[in-house]
């Protein structure tokens, strides 16, 4: 349980240790909820989003700052997903951080990153409606992990997920119907004061996670070397 309220801690006190790091251009740190928009914490749970200039930045900063270290020390498990932008529009905190690759298509697992901040006024009908749009999530062929992911509660939300392929998630974000709802909604209603939706190719992980499975296209663990698609 102490582990755990380290870890809430940090939600406030590791920002301003991350603020400077060599080579990061953005970052954010995340609480997690359950599948979907979620208005659950999950308190044993936090995600680091990071870009990068480059990928040896990167691995410098995880294999060796002290934050990683800590982080590492106290966690029972943990994965770091390297991801390169296939697609991206909207805006957080006012710019969009991630640059798409000429990488091109993917024929492999995809991941999703779909994040949103509310307009307050809209905070009662917008978590009405969720239940019901994202009930089809948790049955959907070819979904391989989700998550909730956000800044403030109930405020600045987020959903992280993976997919065998793009094929299985558009099929969930234009081919169910609640879903697609959801989307007609948003656009009327206007719920959102600022959104984003980002695709990304998963292609090197390094540790583990018991919900996400091992699909031997990406994965790497302490004795293998990382393969990209």
């Amino acid at each position: 349980m102490s582990n755990q309220f380290w870890a809430l801690s940090q939600m406030g006190l590791a920002p301003g240790r991350l603020k400077n790091v060599p080579g990061q251009t953005f970052f954010k740190m995340l609480g997690t909820g359950r599948s979907g928009f979620s208005t659950r914490p999950d308190w044993g749970v936090y995600a680091l989003l990071q870009t990068w200039h480059d990928e040896g930045d990167a691995t410098h900063f995880l294999d060796s700052h002290t934050i990683m270290c800590a982080f590492r020390e106290r966690a029972s498990e943990h994965l770091t997903l390297f991801m390169r932008p296939l697609r991206s529009h909207g805006k957080w905190d006012g710019r969009n951080p991630f640059v798409a690759s000429p990488t091109g298509a993917s024929t492999g697992p995809v991941a999703v990153l779909t994040r949103a901040t509310i307009r307050k006024r809209y905070l009662y009908r917008f978590w009405k409606y969720v239940p019901s749009a994202q009930r089809p999530l948790v049955s959907m062929p070819g979904l391989l992990y989700s998550k909730g992911v956000g800044e403030t509660p109930f405020i600045d939300m987020a959903t992280f997920s993976l997919w065998e392929n793009a094929e299985a998630m558009e099929s969930y974000a234009y081919g169910t119907d609640a879903h697609k709802v959801a989307i007609r909604k948003t656009r009327e209603l206007g719920w959102y004061r600022e959104e984003l939706f980002a695709r990304f190719l998963p292609y090197r992980a390094v540790g583990s996670w018991a919900d996400i499975p091992d699909l031997g296209l990406f994965r790497e663990g302490p004795d293998s070397k990382g393969q990209g698609i």
